[in-house]
């Protein structure tokens, strides 16, 4: 176990408001990335399902947001290959800066190639890429505290704040481009949005030291051709289940759902039973599968914003503001502005907190306890008729997502650094995104089930199911942090 950083130590070292330099660089390389993502998510679902008359490609509205849901599935599915890559071949810094550059060139081909076609190319190439970059962005700045920092949570939700700069301002940007010349300029920006971050990154690179510079877990050289047969036969069985109509566009959703939770079985009985993890470092990695459920849980809930409630707000809300009606993809934008405002509020609260903060399972519990009230409030507006609902009440309901995803996100990703094992520490990020990614592709699943004339059933079911797992959580949370052997 790594020791924590003496106090004489810690006065010679480059800070920021107390935290690491390289903070700052992955702070902006993050925003950047999250511009473009979630600048490209917001309208992919209208794109979709919108006629070809108004510039979209005119698929069955229940199939398309399918297919957001499962592409957000698929992009943190990829999480696995950007932490093999780093923990094998390059290294997480390599890793994050080449990451991005396939993330430009997805969102090129979404901006210039025409119809499905760019879809297919800029979608596989965005997700491909996010995922190197998510996963080692995210591990990289876990590096930069010692087991046992009280600074963790605070360095985490400022980095969850840089997220939220760029998931706020990248819709906002796309929706009028989108709205005012096409779908396609809208792309474009998301572009232009990577190769801002790409360049800072390139810029204060200096900033992270040798953090992230080696390769923990090196490839041998004999190994190179079972993993290239091992990527040719995943190619050939997606090819042939879509040849053969057991992977369609419809089921898409679904089957992203189930390999996903395949996925993480066999990857936590990987770690349970490697050589190189530790006794204690495998206790950790049990202490970490409920908190893998609940995160799950809470982010089949929480993308529906990308999912349901994108249409939600292009059917339902009145977004009509002084005579001007805003674009419906600004409600990706409404939650980003309460992360935007409270995130340093917490930042503050939890490293003065320190050790005395609720444990990492009380905060999980309270933050999907937390999901689910929030969609419960939407209940409440299920007697508005037509396209009437203001925007301003769903702004204001968004604002208990914010504080439930502040309760469990930022402290997911700091918990994963610290109970990650040495040889795993990129790859049990990628599980940590595993749950992300299981919750996002259940998103398209649920999404099938939405109907306008369904709205209390609807969002009372799912909502009263959210609080209920975090009931469990919290009574479970004392076990948990046993089994967490020291972390917090």
């Amino acid at each position: 176990m790594t020791e924590v950083a003496h106090p004489e130590q810690r006065r010679s070292e480059r800070t920021v408001f107390g935290h690491p330099i390289g903070l700052v660089n992955l702070f902006g390389v993050e925003l950047w990335e999250r511009f473009s993502y979630y600048g490209m998510l917001t309208i992919l679902g209208y794109y979709l399902y919108y006629s070809l008359a108004d510039g979209g490609l005119g698929i069955e509205k229940a199939t398309a947001t399918g297919i957001v849901g499962a592409y957000g599935g698929l992009v943190y599915l990829s999480t696995v290959l950007g932490g093999w890559i780093a923990d094998r071949l390059l290294g997480m810094e390599r890793t994050v800066f080449y990451g991005g550059a396939v993330v430009m060139a997805g969102h090129i081909a979404l901006a210039v190639l025409p119809g499905l076609l760019g879809v297919g190319v800029g979608l596989v190439l965005v997700a491909l890429g996010s995922g190197a970059l998510k996963a080692n962005a995210s591990s990289l700045l876990g590096t930069l505290y010692d087991k046992g920092d009280a600074r963790a949570d605070g360095g985490f939700t400022l980095f969850y704040l840089g997220i939220n700069l760029g998931a706020f301002i990248g819709p906002l940007i796309t929706g009028v481009l989108q709205d005012e010349i096409g779908f396609h300029w809208g792309f474009g920006a998301a572009a232009v949005g990577m190769a801002l971050g790409l360049t800072q990154y390139v810029i204060f690179r200096r900033n992270l030291g040798a953090h992230g510079r080696t390769v923990p877990n090196p490839l041998p050289r004999d190994q190179i051709a079972k993993v290239v047969g091992f990527v040719a036969a995943v190619i050939v069985v997606i090819a042939v289940a879509m040849a053969t109509g057991l992977l369609t566009l419809s089921n898409l959703s679904w089957v992203t759902t189930g390999v996903i939770a395949v996925a993480s079985v066999i990857y936590f009985a990987v770690m349970l039973t490697n050589s190189k993890v530790t006794p204690i470092e495998r206790t950790r990695v049990r202490a970490f599968i409920p908190l893998f459920v609940a995160n799950a849980v809470f982010w089949s809930l929480f993308q529906q914003v990308f999912t349901v409630l994108a249409v939600y707000s292009d059917e339902r809300m009145n977004w009509t503001i002084f005579g001007w009606t805003a674009p419906a993809n600004w409600v990706g934008s409404e939650e980003p502005v309460w992360i935007i405002t409270l995130s340093p509020l917490f930042a503050i609260m939890w490293t003065r907190l320190g050790n005395r903060a609720p444990s990492t399972p009380r905060k999980f519990a309270f933050g999907v306890i937390g999901m689910g009230s929030a969609f419960l409030l939407f209940v409440l507006l299920a007697g508005y008729e037509g396209k009437t609902v203001p925007a301003l009440l769903v702004f204001f309901i968004l604002c208990g997502f914010a504080i439930s995803e502040l309760l469990l996100s930022p402290i997911g990703l700091a918990v994963t650094t610290q109970l990650a094992p040495e040889a795993f520490r990129a790859q049990m990020m990628a599980l940590y995104f595993f749950s992300v990614g299981l919750g996002t592709a259940m998103s398209g699943v649920l999404s099938g089930f939405y109907h306008p004339d369904a709205e209390v059933a609807y969002f009372g079911i799912t909502g009263l199911i959210a609080i209920a797992v975090g009931i469990v959580v919290y009574f479970l949370a004392p076990r948990v942090s046993q089994l967490m052997e020291g972390v917090h």
